[in-house]
């Protein structure tokens, strides 16, 4: 039986992913405020790549998904427009005569229709394609009110003036107006992955581009949108601060030096002191399927790695080898390594590599806390497969269910099995950096169309909500249950796989099994883990300028694995400067009256808090 004094407050949620009411906290609230939702929370969630065809709308504003600009001429094909010469936040700067650029904003099928606020700087002209799908309601400098009566619409700059082009475009719903655009998240988003322990950020961060990625080529808050350059930091930052989860992100694999330090400085500044961060390198660079993992067994043969004749194992070495270097950096920009944990994933089928080359490879281990592996199950048949996708496509619903139930399921539970045996033996946790069904046609078996239909029968049946609990539990039942992020939050089915715990934002937990499994899991299931106690701090006064030394003890019962975390807030008449994020530290107060200073202290599961008043003469 879990523990009382690990309570797991997901009764609190109200469940509905289709909520789109403005947030009332604050733009950037305080995260040590938090509730604590997703306490001793086991699981964590991969969250969807953002783009114009994203089907959970993380964001109000719709253009933040925008698709960049496709440059149109008049009497040319489609998408054969000059040449758009873009300003440095994605803007075209001029446009030719007879030219115009097309940006589509909502071809998700389910794309919220209704009444929204169009705001732009700059002059020029915009409008709305095609006509059929929209209606113009009003427009003056700088906004247009505009009802999508139907989906796939998308925004056309006309004109725009050279020396005052059109930019900083933004779609948001009608009934908050400019409000919208001071809360990036839409409400029924946060409320939904709220309950989770760790948000992995792979998709978001574009992990598997193999382009060089510099910091000035980073997403950044003015670009057009996030599919230029990925989610920038600042946001991923404020969503893990508002819901107090753990961030887990993926270094691209061509991020230079300058990259990877910048990136952990921002973290380290911005994100709250009581979070972990998880850290790794691009993303399945085992997988044939990714373009990292030639570029790694390119580097190796470059450098002279052995064994030279055989390139897949000189770039899973390479892999461990960049891997500790780019921890490294981590290490130095946060002066440590307490709030990081280092991670190094390799396939969960294949654990011999892990066992035999990643992890021992320069003692790669050393410098390590986790291994990661994605135990999926399900099915990836291809026509000459045994059985092959045409003969499954035949099965009933019912067959592909107890196909994956007596033969997948237990697979997935012995790769679990592998893997833990390997991370004990080297002193590191077993994490799962993805998890879930995994049910997909491959080598020409995605085309098959009735084979795709039989499989997204599958994901949508009861059953699967089931199998999905018995996964859970397997994990569970290997060794306590670490952190598990599940792939992925929502998104569409298509023949590349059902890979949306939910189909669209419309959807509840109700609707989608997977979903509703997950979740309850969840709340049946938290960590058995007491949180941080807080000791040693009583009522005291203070001086204006003086520093006060304030000595908390902090003890943990060790059960996650996690070095303990702390951080401090206050609130009174004027901001207070603490020294460091410890459990002993200085506050210097600027001005005299009460305030309350509180402590949490986190193991990466739970966390503990702890106020004291302070009166300041």
């Amino acid at each position: 039986m879990p523990s009382p004094r690990t309570p797991f407050l997901l009764a609190s949620l109200s469940f509905g992913l289709a909520s789109c009411q403005a947030q009332t906290a604050p733009n950037a609230p305080n995260a040590l405020q938090m509730p604590l939702s997703n306490q001793n929370s086991r699981l964590g969630i991969n969250l969807t790549g953002a783009n114009d065809y994203n089907a959970e709308l993380p964001f109000h504003d719709l253009f933040k998904q925008a698709r960049p600009w496709i440059s149109q001429m008049q009497g040319k094909p489609w998408g054969q427009g000059p040449k758009l010469e873009l300003d440095e936040n994605g803007f075209p700067k001029s446009l030719e005569a007879g030219a115009w650029a097309d940006s589509p904003f909502t071809t998700l099928e389910l794309a919220p229709l209704g009444k929204y606020t169009v705001l732009y700087d700059g002059e020029g002209e915009i409008d709305f394609w095609p006509p059929g799908n929209r209606v113009i309601n009003g427009q003056s400098a700088g906004q247009i009110f505009i009802e999508a009566t139907k989906t796939n619409l998308f925004l056309q700059i006309k004109k725009t003036n050279p020396q005052n082009p059109v930019r900083n475009i933004r779609v948001l719903p009608e009934e908050f107006g400019a409000d919208a655009g001071k809360n990036l998240w839409r409400e029924g988003f946060l409320k939904m992955w709220r309950p989770m322990n760790t948000y992995r950020f792979m998709e978001w961060n574009h992990a598997n581009d193999t382009k060089p990625k510099t910091w000035e080529t980073r997403g950044k808050t003015s670009d057009m949108s996030v599919t230029r350059n990925g989610v920038p930091l600042e946001w991923m930052i404020d969503l893990c601060n508002r819901q107090g989860i753990n961030p887990w992100f993926n270094m691209p694999w061509g991020a230079d030096e300058n990259y990877i330090r910048q990136f952990a400085k921002m973290t380290r500044e911005k994100l709250d002191p009581t979070l972990h961060v998880y850290i790794e390198l691009s993303n399945e660079v085992w997988n044939s399927g990714f373009p990292q993992t030639r570029a790694a067994q390119e580097k190796a043969k470059e450098l002279g790695i052995p064994p030279l004749e055989r390139p897949w194992e000189g770039g899973a070495k390479f892999y461990a080898r960049r891997s500790v270097e780019m921890f490294k950096i981590w290490e130095q920009e946060f002066g440590g390594k307490e709030r990081l944990v280092r991670v190094l994933a390799w396939q969960a089928a294949n654990p011999w590599w892990s066992e035999n080359i990643v992890l021992p490879f320069e003692d790669a281990y050393k410098n390590a806390d986790a291994l990661a592996i994605a135990p999926y199950f399900g099915a990836m048949p291809y026509p000459k497969g045994n059985p092959s996708s045409d003969e499954m496509a035949t099965w009933s619903v019912e067959k592909i269910l107890d196909h994956t139930e007596q033969t997948s399921l237990p697979e997935a539970v012995k790769y679990m099995e592998q893997g833990k045996k390997i991370a004990d033996k080297f002193g590191l946790r077993l994490v799962c950096y993805e998890g879930g069904q995994h049910l997909v046609g491959t080598g020409g078996g995605e085309n098959n169309e009735e084979l795709t239909k039989k499989f997204h029968a599958v994901n949508r049946h009861p059953r699967m909500g089931e199998l999905y609990s018995k996964y859970l539990d397997g994990w569970n039942q290997i060794g306590g249950g670490d952190l598990m992020c599940l792939y992925n939050s929502v998104g569409t089915w298509s023949k590349w796989g059902s890979w949306g715990l939910a189909e669209n934002y419309l959807q509840t937990p109700n609707d989608a099994p997977k979903l509703r499994a997950t979740l309850d899991w969840l709340a049946k299931n938290p960590l058995e883990n007491a949180p941080p106690e807080i000791s040693g701090l009583q009522e005291v006064s203070a001086t204006t300028g003086q520093p006060l030394a304030l000595e908390a003890k902090i003890t943990d019962d060790g059960e996650t694995k996690m070095t303990t975390v702390v951080g401090w807030s206050a609130s009174g008449p004027a901001p207070v400067e603490f020294s460091a994020q410890t459990a002993q530290t200085k506050a210097t107060f600027s001005k005299a009256g009460v305030y309350t200073l509180q402590i949490r202290a986190s193991d990466g599961f739970a966390r503990g808090e702890k106020s004291v008043r302070v009166t300041v003469r």
